[in-house]
């Protein structure tokens, strides 16, 4: 994206249970964030044409995080049908094959981004143990990432999604147009107590790794006034890009 802003890194996940709530926010922060992103529990709930309601909505990007993850067949034909409902992003799951993933980019016929999910952002050293990997991989999960990612680009995916904490190194390791979406985003002015999430970082320290967009969810959503938070870490993001000219 040409002369990118700060608000464009931006990915407001729709984690709501109805679409009159999605609706909600996607009219309250259309034009203050750059991408919408559609899970599970909004697609479950609303089914494919989700995407048509959201996208009457708006002109951001829309980003379908289904995580596929099935035998390579089935994730192909999905695939398939997901990438015609007209998104920029899609998420398949690196836990899989390599045939999977190339099922997956297949599939998409080249309509969308297929991004691969390397490691969950409530995934630590704790639970790549109980996984049965190995003791590297138990020590260091960024190696695991790192792995996951080459697989990644090896069978065609656009890009992955990963912390900010492993960004700086997928980037120097596959290339600066290898897409990087980074989950896990916390502003200091929101890190609570108690977070579910173990692999975090701010918005200005994942744009500095080199992320291209972060998915930003809680620390809007439960804010007092979304649309000033969502302003906030455009800003803080502003002056990260201003730095580096």
């Amino acid at each position: 994206m040409q002369n990118k802003k700060g608000k464009d890194y931006i990915v407001f996940p729709l984690d709501f249970p109805s679409m009159a709530a999605a609706a909600s926010h996607v009219r309250l922060l259309d034009g203050h964030v750059g991408m919408f992103k559609i899970g599970l529990e909004l697609f479950i709930s609303q089914g494919p044409s989700v995407v048509a309601q959201v996208r009457e909505l708006t002109d951001a990007m829309i980003f379908l995080d289904l995580k596929l993850h099935d035998i390579s067949a089935t994730v192909g034909r999905s695939m398939a049908r997901v990438a015609d409902l007209g998104v920029d992003l899609i998420t398949v799951h690196c836990a899989s094959s390599v045939q999977m993933l190339e099922a997956a980019v297949a599939g998409g016929g080249g309509k969308a981004c297929v991004l691969g999910v390397t490691l969950l952002t409530d995934n630590d050293a704790a639970s790549v143990e109980a996984g049965g990997f190995k003791d590297a991989y138990v020590k260091s999960p960024m190696d695991l990432v790192l792995l996951r990612a080459k697989m990644a680009k090896a069978t065609g995916c656009a890009g992955v999604v990963c912390s900010g904490r492993e960004t700086a190194m997928i980037k120097k390791e596959l290339g600066r147009e290898f897409l990087a979406v980074t989950p896990g985003i916390r502003p200091e002015w929101s890190l609570p107590a108690n977070d579910d999430q173990k692999r975090v970082t701010t918005p200005a320290r994942a744009v500095q790794a080199g992320s291209d967009y972060i998915v930003i969810g809680r620390p809007i959503r439960d804010a007092d006034d979304p649309v000033t938070a969502a302003d906030m870490v455009a800003h803080e993001i502003d002056q990260v890009l201003a730095s580096v000219g």
